[in-house]
């Protein structure tokens, strides 16, 4: 070894602690990478004016991720994994996971704009359902649990 370090030395990792906060938005694996696709493209959180959301456009937002915690838990037991979305930009459905479309949500909240998104590889259409799906579920459900108390009142 140089400078006369052990081996044992020169493979230690420094002590990093606990972790005080969970990332909540993907990684980014063009991170510092001089070959990053996206490197051309201007940032806009620095270039552009972004108008915040109205407050009946955060309002929705706030409404979709109480609703998708709902669909969620309903829907996860029967082996959904998410959503499914028709895209408005390319026409093309944009399947994603719980996790993600809450990621996205939180972010539309903090930044007033939408990720840049792409669709997803080979997802199986199977596991998605989209949002009107998943609200006629959740209404379904409700309507059962109440249709039992209703007549228990009578």
């Amino acid at each position: 070894m140089q400078g006369g370090q052990s081996v044992r030395a020169s493979t230690q990792r420094p002590h990093m602690g606990t972790v005080d906060t969970v990332q909540e938005e993907p990684i980014d694996p063009f991170n510092g990478d001089p070959a990053d696709p996206a490197a051309g493209l201007d940032d806009l959180s620095e270039d552009a004016e972004n108008d915040p959301l109205t407050e009946a456009e955060r309002q929705d937002v706030l409404e979709d991720l109480s609703d998708l915690e709902i669909y969620q838990a309903l829907l996860s037991p029967t082996g959904i994994r998410g959503l499914v979305i028709e895209c408005e930009d390319c026409h093309e459905p944009h399947y994603f996971d719980w996790d993600l479309l809450r990621g996205n949500l939180r972010h539309l909240l903090s930044s007033g704009r939408p990720r840049v998104h792409e669709p997803a590889y080979d997802p199986d259409p199977d596991h998605y359902v989209t949002w009107e799906y998943a609200r006629g579920y959740a209404d379904g459900v409700h309507d059962t649990l109440t249709e039992g108390t209703d007549d228990e009142q009578s």
